[in-house]
């Protein structure tokens, strides 16, 4: 489940190397999943995935190890403290979204600005989402694809960050090895467990 190179990703044709064109791309992950039938989309995987109703966010968290859960329930608790959470007053007029154009809007199967726990859905093709956070400490989007390969599937994360104020860098800098040594490896395992479950 191993951080890779911009290259692969920036291969694919997905949408976002046009909409986030002048957004830093910060790092990209991906985990091979097993081939059981044809035709899986990623739409299709997260519609599964959440069928039981419940929060995603969450429930993708109360599956992480240990460790990772101990480091999310820090962070929030920091964050309430500190009201790292809050979103900016100009979070509308500086929001992902409105790049949209129109044939995104209607490509989107959920409705662009739909709340995903801490994130906004800014679109969600059939194989391509993206999400959005602003709050204090960053304004960035996650974007998750689902490619079939020859053998298999691959699914892809990629993190975007924009600059929000001097702390944004200082931020990345504290939580970037928290994030590839602990988060990222649990919340790709948690994804491989679910395709297991659900596909």
């Amino acid at each position: 489940m191993p951080q890779i190179s911009p290259t692969e990703f920036y291969a694919l044709p997905l949408r976002v190397h046009t909409f986030l064109a002048d957004v830093p791309l910060h790092d990209v992950w991906a985990v091979d999943l097993p081939t059981r039938r044809d035709g899986v989309t990623l739409s299709e995987f997260l519609r599964r995935a959440n069928q039981d109703g419940s929060d995603a966010a969450n429930s993708r968290i109360n599956r992480f190890p240990p460790v990772a859960r101990a480091l999310f329930r820090l962070r929030f608790f920091l964050g309430r403290i500190f009201q790292l959470e809050v979103e900016p007053k100009d979070a509308l007029a500086a929001s992902f979204g409105r790049r949209l154009t129109a044939e995104d809007s209607t490509r989107s199967l959920v409705v662009p600005g739909t709340a995903e726990g801490l994130f906004r859905v800014v679109y969600r093709f059939e194989n391509e989402q993206l999400l959005e956070v602003q709050n204090r400490t960053v304004h960035a989007a996650a974007l998750s694809a689902l490619a079939q390969t020859a053998d298999s599937y691959r699914f892809y994360f990629a993190v975007y960050v924009r600059r929000r104020t001097w702390i944004t860098p200082v931020y990345m800098g504290l939580i970037d090895p928290f994030r590839k040594w602990i988060i990222y490896p649990a919340l790709l395992k948690t994804i491989r467990a679910t395709w297991d479950q659900n596909i």
